[in-house]
């Protein structure tokens, strides 16, 4: 959330096991007129998948990627709402897979993917390093509901 450049995405835990998120993207991660990259939207999904992880599992597990597979649908626009959806599908005591998805504001699926995870120790990870103080992840605004169909 402070990195100025960043999606400004709020992701939220959903009842289900699921984490939501819904986010505008900037036109500054246009490809082409009217399109946001699909670069974007492939770290798009794979935060999803991370912050699903983190839903499903704890705050405490952390992982790398090991794989990442993303259909695009239909062109993602910029300077519109979007929802991210994840949701992990699988879990074993070695890696995650998540599937992850960005619709529109009407329920339309634009990207989906399948995101595996390794899951590793942080210090593995990155030594040294407290990652709640790196990446804070609880911002409280009293969101109860993410309606878009």
């Amino acid at each position: 959330m402070d990195n100025p450049i960043g999606m400004k995405a709020q992701f939220y835990n959903m009842e289900d096991g699921s984490v939501m998120t819904p986010f505008i993207c900037r036109k500054e991660y246009q490809s082409f007129p009217g399109r946001v990259h699909g670069g974007i939207v492939a770290t798009m999904m794979d935060e999803l998948g991370f912050r699903a992880m983190w839903a499903k599992e704890s705050d405490q597990i952390f992982g790398v990627t090991m794989s990442l597979t993303v259909k695009y649908r239909r062109p993602v626009p910029y300077d519109e709402l979007i929802i991210g959806k994840g949701m992990v599908v699988e879990s074993t005591p070695r890696y995650l897979v998540i599937k992850a998805e960005i619709f529109d504001q009407h329920g339309t699926l634009l990207a989906n993917s399948d995101v595996t995870y390794l899951k590793q120790d942080i210090e593995k990870i990155a030594p040294n390093t407290d990652m709640h103080e790196e990446m804070p992840y609880l911002i409280e605004d009293n969101v109860k509901e993410i309606n878009f169909i």
